[in-house]
């Protein structure tokens, strides 16, 4: 067999799992949005905003603000990996950090459902030390339990992407800043962060899009309206067979991902353009 078909041969399983589980339900969905009973058109959007236009909503500022408190830990995490002074703490914390990476999301789900609740594992802890009564405990299984099982599960992706990229910078940088008197915190958010924005950028974008199409977290922890359009989606499915309103979620979400996409292609493009 020649080269030149060994190549393709070899390109040809990868390629068929993407177009029959990638782009086969993107462009069905994408064509399923715009039709319904009345014909083609933006019925379902009509529909789906007049239905669920707090929960679009929910989802875009839960999501947000579940990415700045991931990129936040992430920095604060990398950050005392590279610069810590203490070789058992950043030992034990290179150890500990990575648990979640394993983890599937429905379990990460039900760990904090369980942890969360008012009779749950932190609550008993908290009651347990005396900084608590029981009539003092209170539930977070709603939009902040949502946040803490997204920044919990994967601050340690973006960490590990992080960490990495700031581990490859040259150590001397910081050891020029530190003798002109320069405090750890300075070196980190003034001479690291920004030569690894790019990184940092890629992870969180990932992070984004994959928080963004979770469905188990929502449904296990947030048991109240609003609620995010991937637990609408299977509801409208579920209950009703309304694939329409489903597939136009579904396209309001990749609206929500090409954003966040098109600011990093921005940022690459402005920065390549500096460069040259």
């Amino acid at each position: 067999m020649s080269n030149r078909l060994l190549g393709p041969l070899l390109v040809l399983p990868a390629l068929l799992v993407l177009l029959l589980l990638f782009a086969y339900p993107l462009a069905y969905s994408v064509v399923g949005a715009f039709r319904s009973d009345e014909g083609v058109g933006l019925a379902n959007f009509v529909k789906s905003f007049e239905l669920y236009r707090r929960d679009i909503l929910f989802t875009f500022l839960i999501v947000g603000l579940s990415t700045a408190l991931i990129a936040l830990f992430a920095i604060a995490i990398g950050g005392y990996l590279v610069l810590g002074n203490n070789p058992t703490a950043v030992a034990v914390l290179r150890w500990l950090y990575r648990w979640p990476l394993f983890i599937p999301f429905i379990v990460a789900g039900q760990l904090m459902r369980t942890f969360l609740a008012k009779n749950g594992l932190m609550n008993g802890m908290l009651v347990e030390a005396g900084i608590l009564t029981p009539l003092q405990t209170i539930s977070l299984l709603d939009w902040r339990g949502i946040v803490i099982a997204f920044v919990w599960k994967q601050t340690p992706f973006v960490t590990l992407l992080v960490s990495g990229a700031m581990a490859s910078l040259d150590r001397s940088m910081f050891e020029a800043a530190r003798n002109l008197g320069a405090s750890r915190l300075r070196i980190l958010v003034e001479i690291i962060v920004p030569q690894v924005a790019r990184t940092l950028l890629v992870g969180l974008i990932l992070s984004f899009v994959i928080m963004l199409s979770v469905l188990s977290v929502p449904l296990m922890i947030n048991a109240q309206t609003p609620t995010m359009i991937t637990a609408n989606m299977a509801f409208r499915i579920n209950a009703y067979g309304d694939y329409g309103v489903a597939n136009a979620l579904g396209v309001i979400s990749y609206v929500m991902a090409g954003a966040v996409a098109w600011i990093y292609l921005r940022y690459a493009v402005a920065e390549r353009m500096d460069q040259r």
